[in-house]
């Protein structure tokens, strides 16, 4: 991806823990540039240094120390051709309307916009076509936009969840049914997160509402759009079954799932074609040559005991899907092992790939 301007972009939430992320990933972008921060008003007014309580392994980026921190409000963002929003759900989605309605590019890793019939729920590495529905939003809002839109991503399990599940579909057609039960990581429930009696020596096996979330939420990113382009189809020309089980388990970062899968078509593939569909999947990150899509989409272990989150969730910058222990299901047809790193891929390098992909597609203007 050949691109020689700047793009001025801002962060919203910028002083929580997905902001701090989109800072580090934006800091050496080769074409984004940080020039707007925003936070709540008790932060709005300091220089980005003293209002942030920075909880990353890296020290903040030069960057952005000394940008002063803006209430999270569109007239102090209107220079900025994308919008990177890293804010709470209770307070996201009346800032990300405001934002879209004066005409800024929202890319959203909130959960609020996600269920909108004409916003867009993106993994980057599965289905960015549904970029295409963008000028339907923009012909609903009253007045009609020019230049404004939503770009959901998706919850950090389901994110790790679909790509293999697109492979095996572009490779052998549509789904049955999937089982998957999630081992998550505490950084999925933000910072303080989980208290520290309750994780410790414990798995907890419950998050509220994140079952619910991978089950309808993998319906609208693997179906397509209605024949007219006016909403999405949740996969309804070929009903897919999805049941999740999720679990919070005292791992830092690094979600891993157990995954079994039924075929529709029978008989279903042999263990040695899905491993080649899983190795050989490629997307139009990749070929657009995005800047933060990795080499390789899901990267296939021969160990048996991987992948895990301590060795494999910062292979190729966390933007990868490790995938390991392919194998037959009795029950269903194949079960293997998903590894996704859930403040990466799973929060703001989808949000940031899906910038990069409404670049390549002229979506946003350069």
């Amino acid at each position: 991806m050949v691109f020689s301007k700047e793009l001025r972009v801002g962060v919203l939430g910028a002083t929580g823990t997905v902001g701090q992320r989109f800072i580090l990933l934006l800091a050496d972008h080769p074409f984004f540039r940080i020039h707007a921060l925003g936070a709540s008003p008790r932060s709005a007014g300091q220089p980005y240094s003293k209002a942030v309580k920075w909880k990353q392994s890296r020290p903040i980026p030069k960057v952005a120390r000394d940008i002063i921190v803006q209430e999270c409000k569109s007239e102090h963002f209107k220079d900025c051709a994308v919008i990177f929003s890293g804010l709470d759900a209770d307070v996201a989605g009346d800032i990300e309307l405001d934002f879209r309605a004066a005409e800024l590019a929202v890319f959203s890793n909130a959960k609020n916009h996600r269920r909108d019939p004409v916003v867009p729920l993106i993994v980057p590495l599965v289905n960015p076509s549904h970029l295409s529905i963008i000028p339907r939003q923009q012909s609903l809002h009253s007045p009609p936009l020019s230049k404004g839109f939503i770009v959901t991503n998706a919850n950090c399990s389901t994110t790790g969840l679909v790509v293999p599940l697109a492979a095996l579909e572009k490779a052998f057609g549509a789904l049955d049914t999937v089982i998957v039960t999630t081992m998550q990581a505490i950084s999925g429930a933000g910072y303080p997160g989980v208290p520290s009696l309750d994780i410790l020596d414990n798995i907890v096996p419950h998050i509220g509402g994140e079952e619910e979330k991978m089950e309808w939420e993998t319906q609208k990113i693997l179906g397509g759009l209605t024949e007219d382009g006016s909403s999405f189809d949740y996969h309804q020309s070929t009903p897919l079954r999805v049941s999740a089980s999720c679990n919070r388990v005292p791992v830092l970062e690094g979600h891993l799932e157990t995954v079994s899968v039924r075929f529709a078509k029978r008989p279903p593939p042999n263990l040695e074609d899905i491993r080649k569909a899983l190795i050989s999947y490629t997307t139009e990150a990749q070929q657009y040559q995005c800047p933060s899509a990795p080499a390789q989409t899901i990267f296939v272990h021969e160990e048996t005991d991987r992948p895990q989150p301590r060795l494999d969730r910062d292979f190729q910058s966390g933007a990868g899907v490790n995938v390991g222990r392919i194998r037959q299901c009795p029950v269903l047809d194949i079960k293997f092992v998903v590894l996704v790193n859930n403040v990466c891929l799973g929060a703001a390098t989808s949000s940031i790939m899906n910038a990069e992909l409404a670049v390549a597609k002229g979506v946003i203007e350069a």
